[in-house]
């Protein structure tokens, strides 16, 4: 018999019972957890018990949501309870939930790339800017646009604020120095309750910044090698970038917006562009369908509920829930909708309320207005548009997209290589989600047979690699020969993670043959000697502050700082210097006691790094598009 699914556990709580867990406790706790998920069983009357020997039970409750919200929740019968290591074990081992109190969804998805799934909840009236949220709704639709605007004027923040910010940041820091390696349950105790501080004092983008570590923490102590340490560094750097403005007093709310809250918005027309499966590492699966409103604003309408691979590929002609509209999300990705009473929060998310009501429209081509909009501009300007946002909100908008009109070159290993029609750079095309089951990477290999082959392809750019693109659909290109034949239903594209293109799609007539060689398609980052300072910082990630300071001796510091120096890369070498001589800086008494065991000094010695890298990757990838 299998085990049963832990619930998600609410930060708060799990913090609570580790802090309340004896010195001696918490030694045993990293250990004590291992197992626990494997022993989890369903009760006769639905809560799940895990067993420790003969004299301990615990037992979970979860409430409405579906997570163990409350400390009562969660209860043990062992003499020590609650203050007892069963309990915090078991509540270590339960995915964590997150600032909405929903289930943790890990990475692997479609709709935002390689991060988070959508399953955020759409209320019927505006959430509290404090306090628990209500529970999510698991039927809920929620349409998500472009970036939130920037808030109108900046205001200090409030000496609460100044103080859970303060918090945060030495908790990051003592994890940044412990490491993968180091960083257990009680040092990712520390964040949750660091996090929690800040949510109470309204930063919620500071306390989703601390969960994105504590789960990168999670993930890669539990699946080793696997796990990307590039995306635990990033987590690292935005939760560090982001606190430290704040602790300083200086920061504005551009840094720490309000908790969504929604209003009433009216009426609106949209048209779709596209859908696309997400698919999430913890079992959630469903759709995102993509859609443009009348003046360029680009939203998504997600239908995300657990049920993994099977769910996001049927899902994808599910039902619409979303004011009666008579539609599924393949009819809308190629429809369009007109939502009367629509409740629209500040970055443009619409909420299913009782008193909305769409309509079905006709759907619109690509090469009509406004979806033509999107396929313009130069390239160049609109990926350093999106990193220029990226850089100014701590991490790239979800909701970037590009639309552009290439011309197939050909296969190069994992990608497909195609150049941006009228002389435009060389791309590569990678699946937006690499999951066997789902025909995008089938798609692109079938595309990858016809060198010559002109296509018009809607995705978003990869802003963490040069030139790359991930294609969400394609179509035809209007006035070219040598393009796709696509059945007329299809309105023009074809949606890469549904759709699945066959012969007859393709053009009979022979192409005209590769562009340019594909194993000659130039890529800056890759040749740039960036990558040691990268290794240097994920090596800290990974070790803590102990495999940085060995980094920075004898040969492996001359191996690191000279090919950076001459390549003319002075600021990168000298932080990276810097950064080694902070992390080997321990400075003890007569008695060889530290003197100074704070992690502050090293935090900003790595986020400087790190900034650095960032700044100097972003302009190699604008570079690469130009």
């Amino acid at each position: 018999m299998s085990p049963e699914p832990l619930p998600p556990v609410a930060p708060d709580v799990l913090a609570e019972a580790v802090e309340q867990l004896s010195a001696r406790l918490r030694k045993k706790l990293d250990a004590a957890i291992e197992g626990c998920a494997e022993r989890a069983a369903r009760a006769a009357d639905g809560s799940l018990d895990v067993r420790f020997g003969e004299d301990a039970l615990v037992t979970l409750r979860p409430g409405p949501s579906g997570a163990v919200t409350e400390a009562g929740q969660a209860v043990c019968t062992c003499l020590l309870a609650p203050r007892c290591l069963h309990r915090a074990a078991v509540l270590g081992a339960a995915p964590l939930a997150d600032a909405e109190g929903e289930a943790e969804t890990g990475a692997e998805t479609g709709a935002k790339g390689e991060g988070a799934a959508d399953t955020d909840a759409v209320p019927e009236s505006p959430e509290p800017t404090t306090g628990r949220p209500a529970p999510p709704r698991s039927d809920a639709n929620t349409v998500t646009p472009g970036p939130a605007p920037e808030p109108s004027e900046a205001t200090p923040p409030t000496p609460a604020q100044v103080r859970a910010a303060t918090a945060l940041w030495e908790a990051a820091a003592e994890a940044l120095a412990a490491g993968v390696t180091a960083g257990g349950a009680v040092v990712q105790a520390e964040l949750l309750r660091a996090a929690h501080t800040a949510r109470l004092a309204g930063l919620p983008r500071a306390e989703a910044a601390a969960l994105r570590v504590v789960r990168g923490l999670r993930a890669a102590r539990e699946r080793g090698r696997g796990q990307r340490l590039g995306d635990l560094a990033g987590a690292f750097r935005d939760l560090l970038s982001g606190a430290a403005p704040l602790a300083s007093g200086t920061a504005g709310p551009g840094l720490a917006p309000a908790r969504r809250t929604y209003g009433q918005g009216g009426s609106l027309r949209v048209y779709g562009l596209c859908r696309e499966p997400v698919l999430s590492a913890t079992g959630y699966g469903g759709v995102a369908t993509h859609l443009v409103g009348p003046d360029g604003s680009r939203y998504t309408i997600s239908d995300v509920r657990p049920g993994g691979l099977s769910r996001a590929r049927g899902a994808g002609s599910a039902s619409v829930a979303l004011g009666g509209a008579v539609l599924d999300h393949a009819g809308l990705a190629r429809g369009g909708l007109r939502i009367v009473g629509a409740t629209v929060s500040p970055d443009g998310r619409l909420g299913a309320g009782r008193g909305v009501n769409a309509t079905p429209l006709r759907g619109l081509d690509w090469s009509e207005e406004p979806a033509a909009a999107l396929f313009a501009g130069p390239v160049g300007e609109a990926v350093a548009a999106a990193l220029d946002a990226g850089a100014r909100e701590g991490d790239a908008p979800e909701a970037a997209f590009l639309g552009c009109d290439v011309e197939v070159v050909g296969a190069a290993g994992e990608y497909l290589v195609a150049r941006v029609a009228g002389g435009g750079p060389l791309l590569r095309l990678r699946p937006a989600h690499p999951h066997p089951e789902l025909p995008h990477a089938a798609n692109l290999r079938r595309i990858a047979e016809h060198p010559g082959l002109v296509l018009r392809v809607l995705g978003r750019p990869d802003l963490d690699r040069a030139a790359t693109l991930r294609p969400l659909a394609v179509g035809p290109v209007p006035g070219e020969s040598y393009t796709l034949r696509l059945p007329e239903e299809w309105l023009g594209r074809a949606d890469l993670g549904y759709d699945r293109l066959q012969g007859s799609h393709f053009p009979r007539a022979a192409g005209a043959g590769p562009l340019a060689p594909v194993d000659a398609v130039p890529d800056p980052l890759a040749d740039a000697p960036l990558w040691r300072v990268r290794r240097l910082l994920e090596t800290g990630v990974a070790g803590g502050r102990r495999a940085v300071a060995e980094a920075g001796r004898g040969a492996d510091a001359t191996a690191l700082l000279a090919p950076l120096r001459r390549a003319g890369l002075g600021g990168a070498a000298q932080l990276a210097e810097a950064l080694t001589a902070e992390a080997d800086r321990r400075p003890r008494d007569a008695f060889g006691r530290l003197t100074d065991a704070s992690a502050d000094g090293y935090a900003r010695a790595w986020l400087a790094s790190a900034v650095h890298l960032a700044a100097a990757e972003r302009s190699l990838v604008a570079a690469s598009w130009s």
